[in-house]
């Protein structure tokens, strides 16, 4: 389809790196999971705590939220941890919100109680698109803990209503690619992050020009593109689902 360009990777426009999921990767959280997204690991732990976000207590519901961070050695050159800071950064903020906005919209936040799901998302390698991955292995470390909830009978309903997935997509010298790394992020013309839910429809869409504007066929065009991804995604998280009762 495109003869005249190769992908660092060697990869096809289309094609996504491995992925794979790690369920039940520490003991201590009520869900977790390792994520690999080719060279891009992140470490999802999830804990379900007896006490809701302040602004709903006594509506009857709970809430999930998210903390991301890059370990210092997650990159090169080293960064620094940003509890020396003070504050995360602008960038890890706006990455958080969107897993938590992300988890939030699979999960019947009644069924849950007034309780909070508080997630973690900590990159220990990162290879490009660190917030996607951090959303789908966010779902499973999710999906385990109410699991948990329900084996030890914390919950008696499962409250995951829909699955969600999430994948990159951009724009490198004229060309549409699917989930890319860090090598094709980092001189892409066009920026974007797809989130799904498991029936297909859109949660979120995240597009930025980097360097460039781009056209509605190009934003059509990753769409479908990354919509063609959400299955083979799913089927991996449902199958560590699945294997998972700590």
């Amino acid at each position: 389809m495109y003869p005249s360009f190769i992908r660092p990777s060697h990869r096809a426009p289309h094609t996504m790196r491995p992925i794979e999921f790690l369920p039940a990767y520490l003991n201590h959280p009520d869900g977790s999971c390792l994520v690999k997204f080719g060279g891009t690991h992140v470490l999802c732990s999830a804990f379900l705590e007896e006490r809701t976000a302040s602004f709903l207590r006594g509506s009857g519901s709970g809430w999930i939220t998210a903390e991301y961070a890059l370990l210092p050695g997650s990159t090169r050159p080293r960064v620094d941890r940003e509890t020396h800071r003070g504050r995360p950064s602008g960038r890890s903020q706006e990455i958080q919100r969107l897993i938590g906005r992300a988890l939030r919209s699979s999960v019947d936040l009644k069924k849950i109680g007034e309780r909070q799901v508080r997630i973690d998302c900590d990159v220990i390698e990162a290879d490009g698109g660190t917030r996607v991955a951090s959303i789908c292995g966010a779902y499973v470390a999710m999906a385990q803990c109410f699991k948990q909830a329900i084996f030890r009978g914390i919950l008696t309903d499962y409250p995951i209503k829909d699955s969600v997935t999430a994948i990159s997509c951009g724009v490198v010298m004229g060309h549409v690619l699917l989930d890319l790394d860090y090598a094709e992020d980092s001189i892409a013309e066009v920026d974007a992050n797809f989130v799904f839910s498991g029936t297909g429809t859109l949660v979120e869409i995240q597009v930025t020009g980097e360097k460039t504007t781009f056209s509605q066929k190009t934003l059509i065009d990753m769409v479908s593109l990354a919509e063609s991804a959400t299955t083979s995604i799913k089927a991996l998280q449902e199958a560590a689902i699945a294997t998972t009762i700590k």
